[in-house]
């Protein structure tokens, strides 16, 4: 038998537990865990956090993470491979390296990846002919130019290739893809080149099929999700790979969850527009050829992954200035529950324009009726709903006019419909952050990556 290496997942978002990492790490004998915390959305969080200290901008978990594992690396050598460094790295570095003083943790290497950040390069970007239009609408960028607050390049795996190589331990990274975490290990320790497509195009698909935590091991199934046993126990998953790409997909024994063909292709065609064309700063990857075989319990091979030569460009995301957020809530009882927030939403609404509230845009949902399904909600039998909740929201160019709605609930409850049973979300107004895709040559960008690695002495 050729060479294994055992990659686990650790994270599928920041705020995901960490037990499950932490039981894989002492009960296993996985050579990576790979933490995925970074959404399009957290970017927007982690920016907040560092309007209000320049020393933040990473997920806070890191801590936890780090004190929870850091003796696992020590003990069992086992490396942790993470995007939590957020929009400032080195920030996360420093928290890492705290930690492990704190623990008395010494002899161990820690990576960091930059390059990614672009915010001072935007300027720069555009002299030299890149124009930055919107990927989602083909906008000019200085529709948001002057409220641009962060951006970031999505980078690949190579990197995190290239600071295992220096002998780091914990590889700390900025905004990467999702897969990058786990293709960099595959990189490292197969030696696999930049023109192996097919190799990459597998280590992808290890990385997609463990991005999002117990999402691969039977969480959030839709099948018979009910015979899914001790989901308070959940194992992550696991893919045991060889050298050919092909792997096995299972998860720590004696964990929760399952792992079989239905909850793996679930994950497999999780956030997939074209499975024939899967890009990522890597490789292209052809999802349409690849084969499942279950062959043992909680035991599932993936083969024959293709994949295609990387794209020219890699995605950036920024995040702008996008108004403020008003928000409130008001809950009605049985019976004619619907009815009743229908027509505190009708009031609401009239309220707002006679008050001329400057709205850009405003949303209403009746929670127990649309607040999932939206406009695709049946109508039902109000009399056999026990309660509605309306929520409004709105959108405002200033925070001044985004306080307004929550003013407006609490006379509902003796000047509107009967029965009212609770008024809640009357949070203070809070700025909402828009998204900006754009795609820019990679030359440009990989030019600039920086590798450091820090030993704890």
């Amino acid at each position: 038998m050729g060479k294994i290496v055992k990659v686990g997942s650790g994270q599928g978002f920041y705020g995901d537990t960490i037990e499950p990492a932490v039981y894989m790490a002492e009960h296993s004998d996985v050579q990576y865990i790979c933490f995925d915390t970074l959404a399009e959305l957290t970017l927007a969080i982690l920016q907040k956090d560092r309007q209000k200290d320049p020393t933040k901008g990473y997920p806070k978990d890191i801590t936890n993470t780090m004190r929870k594992l850091l003796p696992f690396v020590k003990e069992k050598g086992i490396k942790l491979i993470t995007n939590a460094g957020g929009i400032n790295p080195e920030g996360a570095k420093n928290e890492v390296l705290r930690v492990a003083k704190e623990l008395g943790i010494t002899g161990i290497k820690v990576g960091v990846v930059t390059g990614d950040d672009i915010y001072d390069r935007i300027d720069e970007f555009q002299e030299n002919g890149i124009d930055l239009k919107s990927n989602d609408s083909n906008e000019d960028l200085s529709r948001v130019r002057e409220k641009i607050l962060f951006a970031s390049v999505y980078l690949g795996a190579q990197p995190i290739a290239e600071a295992l190589n220096q002998g780091a331990d914990i590889v700390i990274t900025g905004r990467t893809t999702d897969t990058a975490q786990f293709l960099g290990p595959l990189i490292y320790e197969f030696g696999w080149e930049e023109q192996d497509w097919d190799k990459l195009a597998s280590g992808i698909l290890v990385g997609h099929l463990l991005e999002c935590s117990g999402q691969g091991s039977g969480g959030n199934f839709s099948g018979d999700w009910y015979n899914v046993e001790n989901l308070q126990s959940i194992g992550y998953p696991i893919a045991e790979v060889n050298e050919d790409g092909s792997f096995i997909v299972t998860k720590t024994v004696g964990s929760g969850g399952r792992v079989s063909i239905d909850t793996i292709k679930e994950q497999f065609l999780y956030e997939i527009h074209d499975p024939s064309t899967y890009i990522t700063p890597d490789v292209i990857a052809d999802f349409t050829t690849t084969e499942f075989e279950e062959i043992g319990e909680n035991r599932v091979l993936v083969k024959n992954t293709t994949g295609r030569p990387a794209p020219p460009t890699l995605k950036a995301l920024m995040g702008y200035k996008n108004g403020f957020l008003g928000q409130g809530m008001i809950g009605y009882s049985w019976p004619q529950a619907l009815s009743k927030a229908r027509a505190a939403n009708e009031i609401i609404r009239s309220q707002i324009e006679t008050l001329g509230i400057k709205v850009l845009d405003i949303h209403t949902e009746y929670l127990g009726y649309n607040a999932l399904h939206g406009p695709l909600a049946q109508e039902i039998d109000e009399d056999l709903i026990n309660e509605i909740f309306l929520k409004i929201t709105i959108c405002t160019e200033e925070r001044e006019e985004a306080t307004k709605l929550a003013k407006l609930f609490p006379p509902l409850t003796v000047n509107g419909p009967p029965y009212v049973g609770m008024i809640s979300g009357l949070s203070p107004s809070r700025e909402l952050l828009g998204l900006w895709s754009t795609l820019i040559p990679r030359e440009t960008i990989e030019s600039n990556i920086n590798i450091e690695v820090f030993e704890v002495i």
